[in-house]
């Protein structure tokens, strides 16, 4: 029997769901031909962040006014910041290097907090040649002032900014931490998001106890992580229209497979491909259709959302009695 990978997400058609997470991989073209010949049907091209754009702006208007007093006239020497590709520069440029390079969807990743500037850079990639953009969205509430309604406010407020200037479609990567959750994806989706990411791995500071310093710190995912997008992903397949992209924790063919039965249009990842390198990709894609066949599935689109939450025999074990078999159980043991 033969069994049909191809997806869609985000309206493109894509040859199997295995899609490569924005990573060091993605912003290479000799990785990323790499990843293309193992399997990859699209990728995530490393993240364009808000602060980056913000301090080459601020690098060259102090350059202005040092100048401002001193020669007045130097300041046609430099360009006009309305027209100027200050930030974006490099990245607009490998983003062209990488779509001669490669035939797959590319798909352009802008990460900040705020909706100020968005608009005009979002809209630049789209003309580098990005095939979709992905907003990686990440605030950290500090202000015991600030509610959660304003927050979630501050989200629709950058989706609706960006998605009214492009002509390409539009992505959400966010986090799990907020109250209530499905509500805020149908309100992204109402502001033009036609697909939702499902979640960001937010990294958490550190604290050296020899210097005393707070430090980054990065671990790759674990297949655990995937529990948590699996069962929304199961919530929100039936309740909304919209792509939805399983990350965090895909490792191997059975965790695209878990995902795709809950309801995501395709998987992501990038821990496993950094761990085991692209050719792993070709390893999840025979070891699905294998499974899939096993199991006499003829395709993707069949498997999809066959164990969501509406379609699944017991519901309820996305719901909280999830929590008390979980604890029962273990107790039995």
């Amino acid at each position: 029997m033969t069994v049909d990978l191809s997806a869609r997400y985000l309206g493109l058609p894509l040859p199997n769901p295995l899609v490569v997470s924005a990573c060091p991989l993605t912003g290479s073209v000799d990785s990323l031909k790499r990843l293309e010949a193992a399997g990859a049907a699209a990728a995530v091209l490393p993240s364009l962040f808000e602060e980056q754009i913000e301090h080459d702006e601020m690098a060259i208007e102090n350059l202005y006014e040092y100048q401002r007093e001193a020669v007045a006239e130097s300041l046609t020497y430099f360009p006009d910041l309305d027209y100027y590709n200050t930030g974006t520069a490099g990245y607009l440029r490998r983003l062209e290097e990488l779509r001669e390079a490669v035939s797959i969807p590319l798909i352009g990743s802008l990460n900040g907090a705020t909706a100020s500037g968005w608009t005009e850079h979002a809209k630049r990639v789209e003309n580098a040649g990005a095939n979709a953009i992905e907003l990686n969205i990440y605030i950290v509430p500090t202000n015991v002032e600030t509610t959660a309604r304003a927050m979630v406010q501050r989200y629709v407020e950058i989706v609706a900014t960006v998605r009214e200037t492009l002509d390409i479609p539009l992505s959400v990567k966010l986090g799990p931490y907020f109250t209530a959750l499905p509500n805020v994806c149908r309100q992204l989706v109402d502001a033009g998001a036609e697909g939702l990411v499902l979640f960001n791995r937010y990294l958490e500071p550190d604290i050296n106890l020899e210097t005393l310093e707070v430090e980054p710190h990065l671990e790759l995912s674990r297949p655990s992580e995937l529990l948590l997008p699996m069962r929304w992903i199961a919530i929100l397949r039936d309740q909304i229209d919209v792509s939805l992209a399983a990350t965090s924790g895909v490792h191997a063919a059975t965790d695209a497979i878990k995902v795709l039965l809950a309801g995501a249009d395709v998987v992501m990842l990038a821990s496993a491909l950094l761990q085991h390198g692209p050719d792993h990709l070709t390893v999840m894609r025979e070891e699905m259709i294998e499974w899939l066949d096993e199991h006499e599935y003829v395709s993707v689109e069949q498997l999809k959302g066959s164990m969501s939450r509406s379609n699944c025999p017991d519901p309820a074990s996305f719901e909280r009695a999830n929590y008390m078999k979980a604890l029962t159980s273990y107790t039995d043991r």
